[in-house]
């Protein structure tokens, strides 16, 4: 490939060099196919290039450390020429305690062995959060075989005295036992370092949208084997210790006895139903973490958005490599719009610089003359450039006053529309219409005094977390600098959006050749803003059922082992007159007890725990009653069923036989 042409935007290029396949880029999360000179960025952009305009904030600066220099001593001596380099590249647009705050600022640097990562910062908090799950699900596994393995070495008590009458030594014996637990370790790790193989690149599926593709090195590492090892050794060693100390305490005339009868008494496990009660305490901890994320998910995807999102599809025109004048973006845009309009099956059609959560957003301080006196930072409002019928396309209703027209352009007086928020914030929730707004002016564009015309219902702009803001809506054909990238929002007039893409790509391709065009559905970009709920929501759910399903295998081994240890009794007591439903009473109550403390144990931890993943909830309160009150009442509800089914073969028990064969 070196020395071969390839051409880019247009624009040809030689290939100078090829990088190693595991070679991803310094942006963890990303990757890409062709990298180009940052100089070259011109070529690319044309009049748009971002190389020069100071203000506009897109590099990222990577360094690398002299031998045996550390972060503190570059950092000082970054902040040594901080000054030159303030100075040199302070936006002249700038007003005077803007440029202060620049020339200020203090320079730093932060470590990047690791690359830097927006998606880090996004998912730390979640991951972190769900690490915790895991090791709970961890311990209660954990507890779960340890519980098997008390009871399972207390069964063999007979086997293990024999072998202490022919000259075991409990060292060997401890051995044994223990190395039965690493057996089981081991094997359980090895399937789940497959498992996880595949569910990682699951979840990494599931982060990826439409127009995100997540990309992350999911190759086995040494140091995953390492950690999993590690785990399975741990586990092994510190849970299969008890069953084996607990093995080695026989006495060799036990091995006379009739299996072993007698040794345990009524079947008493104390450090077992230790154990089931933390398999239940952790339990719900974990059921209450999956019903908090579950509700704030399904929170977030049934909000009132303010727009209807499924009939719209939104096609993103970027139109750099038409090569227009600024001026002559307006009539490209309406042409497009009205190509846009004319297929078929499209009901309305609507330009806008931003679509709700897209991720982009535009604010900007404005000044009331009529309105009250703000601090700056209170006057920031949210901005948006449409064409007319944007708000019949969303489905947006039109409180008070009209839309924008055709007619609303450059030469015509500037107009404005508002939303509710707006209002209650500026115009103290009395009608907007006929306000005056002031829109500053920042380096080559002008200063301009807008009416507002009308007022529409508030709708989401750039998050659905986020209260909705104080939102002003400007018409497109007004804007002193066009931007080059618009979008074209189209109502399907019915069935699927997504199947007007074809005709709609071939309608507005004929308008100008040059322009680039995407499409998205309106509904997977509302879908795409809620990956990390979503993500959260499903991992949560699935480890909070694991260890559910893990607390109702421990419950009902103990249960039945300790009906099977108290086989004798039992048939005495029938013998003696107790009824079937008294046998199952008296085995649900011991269930009862240990679920209860459980619970008990589980729920104030969760009031406890709860608190630290509030930034993650939305909708409702980490405390909140209603989602401990389901957890417990499900983890109730499992219990009863674990513990009824050895209790209904306790009932079941035959008392002649059980007397004959004591």
């Amino acid at each position: 490939m070196i020395g071969r042409s390839l051409t880019v935007e247009r624009v040809p290029f030689t290939i100078v060099g090829v990088t190693p396949p595991e070679f991803f880029g310094v942006d963890v999360g990303r990757t890409f196919d062709v990298a180009i000179p940052l100089g070259t960025e011109p070529l690319i952009r044309g009049k748009e290039s971002s190389l020069d305009r100071r203000s506009n904030w897109w590099l990222n600066v990577m360094v690398r450390l002299k031998q045996d220099q550390s972060l503190t001593a570059a950092e000082t001596t970054l902040r040594g020429v901080q000054p030159q380099i303030r100075e040199a590249t302070i936006p002249p647009d700038y007003r005077p305690q803007d440029k202060e705050q620049y020339l200020k600022e203090a320079l730093s640097l932060v470590p990047a062995a690791n690359g830097g990562s927006g998606l880090r910062q996004r998912y730390r908090m979640p991951l972190t959060t769900i690490m915790v799950v895991v090791s709970l699900v961890l311990l209660i596994a954990c507890a779960n075989i340890a519980n098997l393995l008390l009871a399972r070495a207390t069964a063999r008590r007979h086997e293990l005295s024999v072998r202490v009458a022919l000259g075991a030594s409990r060292l060997r014996i401890a051995r044994q036992l223990l190395a039965e637990s690493l057996l089981l370790a081991g094997a359980g790790a090895a399937v789940g370092l497959v498992f996880a193989l595949w569910g990682s690149r699951l979840l990494v599926r599931q982060l990826s949208t439409t127009t995100n593709n997540v990309f992350l090195d999911l190759s086995l590492d040494w140091r995953v084997l390492a950690f999993t090892a590690a785990v399975a050794i741990t586990t092994a060693v510190l849970f299969g210790v008890a069953p084996a100390l607990r093995g080695t305490r026989v006495q060799p005339n036990d091995a006379l006895k009739a299996q072993g009868r007698g040794v345990v008494g009524d079947g008493r496990l104390g450090l077992g139903n230790m154990l089931v009660v933390l398999q239940v305490a952790l339990s719900l901890i974990l059921l209450v973490a999956a019903g908090l994320f579950m509700r704030t998910f399904s929170s977030l995807a049934n909000l009132d958005l303010g727009f209807e999102s499924h009939p719209v599809l939104v096609a993103s025109i970027n139109a750099q490599r038409a090569q227009l004048e600024p001026a002559q973006r307006p009539e490209l845009f309406r042409r497009v719009l009205e190509a846009a309009s004319a297929v078929r099956g499209v009901s309305s059609a609507a330009l806008s610089a931003v679509t709700p959560v897209s991720g982009s957003t535009w604010n900007n301080r404005i000044e009331l003359p009529d309105g009250p006196e703000l601090p700056e930072r209170e006057r920031i409002t949210f901005i948006n450039l449409l064409s007319s019928r944007w708000f019949a396309t969303y489905g947006t209703p039109l409180i008070a006053g009209r839309d924008f027209a055709e007619t609303d352009t450059a030469a015509a007086p500037p107009v404005a529309i508002v939303n509710e928020t707006f209002a209650k914030k500026f115009a103290n929730g009395r009608s907007p219409l006929g306000m005056r707004v002031r829109q500053p002016g920042f380096g080559p564009r002008p200063t301009i005094d807008r009416q507002v015309v009308g007022y529409v219902k508030d709708a989401v702009y750039r998050s659905l977390r986020e209260p909705v803001p104080p939102t002003m809506y400007l018409p497109y054909a007004q804007q002193p600098d066009p931007p080059s990238f618009m979008s074209v929002s189209v109502r399907a007039a019915g069935g699927s959006p997504a199947l007007l893409t074809r005709s709609l790509a071939s309608s507005i391709s004929g308008v100008n050749r040059d322009i680039a065009i995407t499409f998205r559905p309106l509904a997977d970009q509302v879908a795409a803003s809620l990956t990390q709920e979503r993500t959260v929501a499903i991992l949560s759910l699935f480890f909070g059922g694991l260890a559910l399903l893990l607390a109702a295998l421990g419950l009902y081994g103990v249960t039945s082992y300790a009906v099977s240890r108290r086989r004798t009794e039992i048939g005495i007591r029938m013998a003696l007159g107790a009824a079937p439903a008294g046998v199952i009473r008296m085995v649900l109550t011991r269930v009862a007890i240990l679920v209860g403390i459980g619970v008990i144990i589980g729920s104030g931890i969760s009031l406890w725990a709860a608190r630290f993943v509030s930034t993650l909830l939305y909708g409702l309160e980490p405390n909140d009653p209603l989602t401990i009150a389901a957890a417990s009442a499900v983890l109730g509800t499992i219990g009863a069923l674990a513990g009824w089914l050895p209790a209904r073969r306790a009932a079941r028990i035959d008392p002649a036989r059980v007397l004959r064969e004591g």
